[in-house]
C-alpha cells in the first residue's frame, strides 16, 4: 500500500488541470496490476462454466467507436442491396459484449499508444508511450527504464505459443507495436525518426525491436506495412523507385531477418505473398508499403497488390495453427482511424466492412470451443450520426425526413447524417457550403466538421468490447480497458484448480 500511497501523490502532482477525487487511483505499474487482478477475481466469482483458450485472436479496428460500428453496419447492408438499418454484422454475432473505458493515464481522449498497452499489458500509461509503465514521461528515454511492461506476447511466447501480428498500419505503429515494443515515444519507428539524444542514451528504435527484441524476433507472422524504416537510406524500395528506404545506421533489417530466419517466407507483394508455405516455411514476414497500407477502397488486387486483411487473417490462422501450444494473434483494423483524421467517413465505414470481413474469416477456420475471439476499438471518434433521416436514405447521404428532399438547417442549407465534431470538412469562415449540391457518396468526400482543425480528433467515450469463446462471459457491464488484458491473460494462460 505504501507504492499505491506514493504513486497517488505522484499523480496528483504529475496530471496536470486534473482534480482527482479522494480514492485510490493507480499511478504506478504494480498499481494497475493489483486493481486488474481484483477485477478479475471479481468476475471470475460468478458460477459460470470456463474452459482454458487454446488460442485467442483479437481484432482492434483503430478509432472504431459505436457511431463507426453503427454506420459501418448500415453502410454494409446498402452495399449488398440489402436494408442497413436491420442488417448484421459478423461483429454483431459475438455472444458477449462490455463497454470499455479508454483514457489513458494522463489524458481524457487517449492516443493508440497508451490504449494499446492497457489491452497487451494491462496498464494504462501516459499517451504517446507504448509498453512502458506511466512512471516515463513521453519522449525521455531514461526516464523509462526499469519501467518496461510484459505483454501478453511475450507471456505466451515464453509458455511455447506462437504469435503473429496482421495490420493495415506498418508494423511498427502503435497498436501492433504494443505487442513487441517499449518506447517512451511511439513516433521512434526508425533511428531516423530518433533525437540524438535518446540514440546516444541506448534507446532502440521499434523497427530493431521487431527484428532483434527479445518479442519481436520470436513472432512467427508479422504482416502489414512499413518497409522504409527497415531499410537503410538511399536503398531503392522495390515498388516504387522514387521511395526509398530511411533508416540512417545503414542496416537492412529484413536481410538482417532472412538471415536469422533461413526457413521463413519474406514477401511484399501479394504474388510473393501466396507463394507462402506453412508446410514448407516456419515463419512469414510481409511488408506490403513503404509506409501503411492502401485504404480498403484504393487497395490493389492481383499478384502486384496488396493482400486483403481477411486474406492475411486466412494466411497467419494457417500459419499459427501449427503450434501444438496455441497461438495469439492481434488483427489491426487502422487505417479506419486514418480516414476518420481526414475526415472521410466512405473509406473508413469500408475499413470497418474489411474488418468484420476479416473476423467472419476467421470465425469460418477457428473452434470456438478452443479459441477466444474477441472484437474492440482503443479509441473512438468524433463522427456522429443523427438528422431524423428516414429509415433507407444512404448513410452517406444527407438528411431527408421524408426520403426523397434534403432537410434544411437554419441557414436554408442541407446536412449530411454523418458529420463530424472537429476536422478538415469544417468551413472556411462562415459561409457552410451545401452538401446537397455535391455528391456526397464520393470516395475522397470530407463530411463536415463543427470545429476546424487540419486533421480530425480522436472522441474519448466508452467502447465496445464483443467476443466468443472460452472466457468471453466475462466480458460484461461496463469495463477498464486493461481488464481486457487480464480476461485473455486468464483464460490462456492461467493455471485451473484441477491442473
Amino acid at each position: 500500500m505504501k507504492y499505491l500511497a506514493c504513486g497517488l501523490a505522484a499523480t496528483m502532482t504529475a496530471v496536470s488541470g486534473a482534480s482527482l477525487a479522494a480514492q485510490d487511483v493507480p499511478a504506478t505499474a504494480p498499481a494497475f496490476v493489483e486493481q486488474g487482478r481484483a477485477a478479475l477475481e471479481r468476475l471470475k466469482a460468478a458460477p459460470e462454466p470456463r474452459t482454458r483458450a487454446r488460442n485467442v485472436i483479437i481484432f482492434i479496428g483503430d478509432g472504431m467507436g459505436v457511431s463507426t460500428i453503427t454506420a459501418a453496419r448500415i453502410h454494409a447492408g446498402q452495399r449488398l442491396g440489402r436494408d442497413g438499418e436491420s442488417h448484421e454484422t459478423t461483429m454483431d454475432g459475438l455472444d458477449h459484449a462490455a463497454l470499455v473505458k479508454t483514457y489513458s493515464f494522463d489524458a481524457q481522449v487517449s492516443d493508440s499508444a497508451a490504449t494499446a498497452t492497457a489491452i497487451m499489458s494491462g496498464v494504462r500509461t501516459r499517451s504517446g508511450v507504448i509498453g512502458i509503465g506511466p512512471e516515463a514521461q513521453n519522449g525521455d528515454c531514461a526516464s523509462g527504464r526499469g519501467y518496461e511492461l510484459p505483454s501478453l506476447f511475450g507471456l505466451a511466447q515464453q509458455r511455447g505459443l506462437a504469435t503473429g501480428i496482421v495490420t493495415t498500419t506498418t508494423v511498427t505503429h502503435a497498436t501492433p507495436a504494443a505487442t513487441f515494443g517499449q518506447t517512451v515515444q511511439r513516433n521512434w519507428e526508425s533511428d531516423a525518426d530518433m533525437p540524438p539524444l535518446a540514440l546516444e542514451q541506448g534507446c532502440i528504435d521499434l523497427a530493431r525491436q521487431l527484428v532483434e527484441g527479445p518479442v519481436g524476433r520470436q513472432l512467427d507472422v508479422i504482416l502489414g506495412g512499413g518497409r522504409a524504416a527497415f531499410a537503410p537510406e538511399g536503398q531503392a524500395d522495390p515498388e516504387y523507385p522514387d521511395k526509398a528506404g530511411k533508416r540512417r545506421d545503414g542496416r537492412d533489417l529484413v536481410a538482417e531477418w532472412r538471415a536469422a530466419n533461413p526457413d521463413g517466407h519474406y514477401a511484399w507483394n501479394s504474388g510473393q505473398f501466396a507463394a507462402f508455405d506453412p508446410a514448407r516455411h516456419t515463419k512469414l514476414f510481409g511488408l506490403f508499403e513503404p509506409s501503411h497500407l492502401q485504404f480498403e477502397e484504393d487497395r490493389t488486387a492481383g499478384e502486384g497488390g496488396e493482400p486483403s486483411l481477411a486474406e492475411m487473417v486466412a494466411t497467419a490462422i494457417a500459419a499459427l495453427s501449427r503450434s501444438d501450444q496455441g497461438y495469439v494473434l492481434l488483427v489491426e483494423g487502422g487505417r479506419i482511424d486514418h480516414a476518420h483524421h481526414g475526415g472521410n467517413a466512405r473509406r473508413a465505414l469500408t475499413d470497418t466492412v474489411a474488418m468484420d470481413d476479416a473476423v467472419a474469416t476467421a470465425l469460418r477456420l477457428v473452434d470456438l470451443d478452443e479459441t477466444l475471439v474477441l472484437t474492440t476499438a482503443d479509441h473512438s471518434h468524433t463522427i456522429t450520426m443523427g438528422g431524423y433521416t428516414a429509415r433507407g436514405t444512404p448513410i452517406l447521404g444527407v438528411v431527408s425526413h421524408d426520403g426523397e428532399q434534403p432537410h434544411k438547417a437554419r441557414d436554408g442549407k442541407a446536412y449530411t447524417t454523418l458529420i463530424y465534431a472537429n476536422g478538415p470538412g469544417a468551413p472556411e469562415g462562415h459561409d457552410r457550403h451545401d452538401p446537397a449540391e455535391d455528391d456526397t457518396l464520393a470516395l475522397n468526400y470530407r463530411q463536415h466538421a463543427a470545429v476546424p482543425l487540419s486533421t480530425e480528433t480522436h472522441a474519448g467515450e466508452d467502447v465496445v468490447v464483443r467476443a466468443s469463446g472460452p472466457g468471453a462471459h466475462l466480458f460484461r457491464g461496463t469495463i477498464d480497458q486493461p481488464l481486457i488484458y487480464y480476461i485473455m491473460e486468464d483464460a490462456l494462460l492461467a493455471p485451473r484448480p484441477d491442473e
